[in-house]
């Protein structure tokens, strides 16, 4: 059980972490505790017995010291290894297993988000290899579930992501019609109010585009809350008790009916990919998208939050 906030003497009483950096290092110190970890949760409770796949039944294991990077576990009876990390995002990985849950501590407690160059200087190893870290856990661990929405009035909307016209090229710059939207990228996405959102790029803002996406991730007979955008006018004839507030008209809130909550996740998003990483490309964009989400929907899970990454890397 985690320690409690008020009595716990690493945390100030006026701090509102649930999960400190000290509490971190003190529960996973070094590489073998992030292995006995990953032992236990994907194959031994207690340590010690586990199902052997070559006897098909339940073993002793013995853990012996080797000269190979990735320890593994003996069957005591057969000599059947099993090595924790296969089939995780570890498998075959030469950085320390210390240093990937580190990472993944830094990226759960972080609220906008670190740079691959901020994990460089954090887990003192290579860029490449902080940004292979980081582009495993957000498009691996991160990725966001098919779920539907189930709870909750749903706002919908779509956003485009990318540079400023003042910022492009002038040859990109001069391209640019309308709302300015050449060279972005559109992106489409649903959230609970006081609920989960869902967040990812499409190939334009078409109905025929972006309705599949609200029928996958939204209830019928929901309320849906949407601008006047053409799109979504066809969500009362599916059956979703659909609102539209009028932003056309300079109306942004009318009673309950507004976007608020959606355009809000969309500030978070892009303030803190221009803040922390600049500018990201369409190839990469949905693995921050995840990342964003993910954070967003654990926001108050705390120490739970990391958990729960945690656990992913062992999911088969």
């Amino acid at each position: 059980m985690p320690p409690n906030k008020r009595n716990n003497p690493t945390r100030a009483r006026t701090s509102e972490s649930e999960y400190s950096l000290i509490e971190f290092m003190r529960e996973y110190p070094d590489d073998k505790t992030c292995l006995d970890w990953l032992w236990k949760n994907r194959y031994s409770q207690d340590g010690v017995h586990a199902y052997c796949p070559k006897c098909q039944q339940e073993r002793s294991f013995k853990r012996y010291e080797t000269t190979q990077q990735r320890q593994s576990w003996t069957c005591q009876a057969c000599g059947n290894h099993i090595h924790p990390t296969a089939g995780t995002i570890f498998h075959k990985s030469s950085t320390s297993l210390h240093l990937w849950f580190y990472a993944m501590y830094l990226m759960t407690s972080t609220r906008c988000g670190i740079s691959a160059k901020q994990l460089e200087r954090e887990l003192g190893v290579t860029y490449k290899t902080a940004w292979r870290i980081a582009k495993e856990i957000r498009q691996v661990l991160m990725i966001q579930t098919d779920e539907p929405l189930r709870t909750n009035p749903v706002e919908l909307d779509e956003t485009y992501m990318g540079g400023k016209a003042i910022n492009m090229h002038a040859s990109k710059r001069a391209k640019l019609t309308g709302r300015g939207t050449a060279d972005k990228i559109p992106v489409f996405g649903a959230v609970e109010r006081q609920g989960k959102v869902i967040a990812v790029t499409v190939p334009n803002v078409d109905k025929v585009t972006l309705l599949p996406h609200v029928h996958k991730h939204v209830i019928p007979t929901s309320t849906v809350y949407t601008d006047e955008m053409g799109a979504y006018k066809d969500l009362r004839d599916d059956g979703y008790n659909h609102q539209v507030i009028n932003h056309s008209e300079h109306v942004y809130v009318s009673g309950d009916v507004h976007t608020n909550t959606i355009e809000g996740f969309w500030s978070l998003v892009k303030r803190g990919i221009d803040g922390v990483y600049h500018a990201v490309s369409a190839t990469h964009l949905q693995g921050y998208l995840n990342e964003y989400a993910w954070r967003y929907n654990h926001r108050d899970g705390g120490r739970m939050m990391f958990e729960v990454l945690l656990l992913r890397t062992i999911r088969r």
